[in-house]
């Protein structure tokens, strides 16, 4: 895959020197996302969006630095994307069961409040401004020293390959999966999600038809999406039975999100045939 470095015209264009070029900007907007988690009640979410992005692209490089080095940087980006999970669940929680005032007991608000401020302390503790820096730094570095080089567009097509192959076997899982086996399903959400962010990144160098992938993508990481938040959702509300004022409204609050999960399965079901 890789071959010695040289010093012509396209020497640039090998995908260690390239990776700050597509690392930085992801890290920027965390950072941005990270000084405003106080005041944009989203900016949970799209912290997270941009960190497991930036785990993506360290997948993409992982053949060139191996696994030893690249894979506990990806798990501590998915420790601090999980942090800002909780919160993420209870807003989508609120939103499918309404506003009926089955929820308007006066106990919801202190669990989510509590759920922000352990993902605040979470984060807090991670140092995301210092470590994003610092792992960033360490990454180029361990590229940079590299006595070969990758060309980029290789790199890329190779991944993309790598991805596009790993959602096709997900996807049959998932059509062989019994009826309640929801983490094989959730498993073709993140297939298509690390397959578009690829796609996203790499665009401008790779076949047109690649490109054309990504409005599917996009809907297959929809409604698979939606059917996570149903899941979520349920289990969430169950184990918290107490912010309802009776044990009859949590039977029914977690009655609708059943229903709510039915109707979402079989709505992605039809996107794996």
């Amino acid at each position: 895959m890789d071959k010695p470095a040289t010093r012509s015209k396209n020497a640039r264009s090998d995908a260690q020197s390239q990776f700050s070029r597509y690392a930085q900007p992801l890290v920027r907007e965390a950072l941005a996302r990270v000084a405003a988690l106080d005041t944009e009640p989203e900016t949970m979410h799209q912290l997270r969006v941009a960190l497991r992005r930036l785990r993506t692209l360290l997948w993409a490089w992982r053949p060139l630095l191996g696994r030893a080095k690249i894979e506990p940087q990806r798990a501590f980006l998915k420790r601090a994307a999980a942090a800002a999970g909780e919160v993420r669940d209870w807003d989508i929680a609120v939103a499918l069961l309404g506003t009926d005032g089955a929820l308007a007991n006066g106990h919801l608000a202190p669990v989510r409040q509590a759920a922000r401020e352990h993902a605040r302390q979470t984060l807090s503790a991670a140092d995301l401004k210092h470590t994003l820096r610092d792992m960033l730094h360490e990454v180029n570095r361990a590229l940079n020293t590299s006595p070969r080089r990758t060309p980029l567009k290789r790199l890329a097509r190779e991944r993309v390959r790598v991805a596009r192959r790993s959602l096709a076997t997900r996807m049959q899982r998932a059509r062989r999966a019994k009826r309640r086996d929801y983490a094989a399903w959730h498993e073709v959400r993140k297939g298509a999600k690390r397959l578009r962010y690829l796609l996203e990144f790499f665009g401008s160098i790779l076949p047109r038809r690649e490109n054309r992938r990504v409005k599917s993508l996009k809907k297959l990481q929809d409604r698979f999406g939606k059917l996570n938040d149903a899941v979520a959702s349920e289990r969430l509300v169950a184990q918290h039975r107490e912010i309802f004022p009776d044990s009859a409204k949590a039977d029914a609050a977690l009655s609708a999100l059943g229903r709510e999960r039915k109707k979402r399965r079989r709505k992605a079901a039809k996107l794996l045939h």
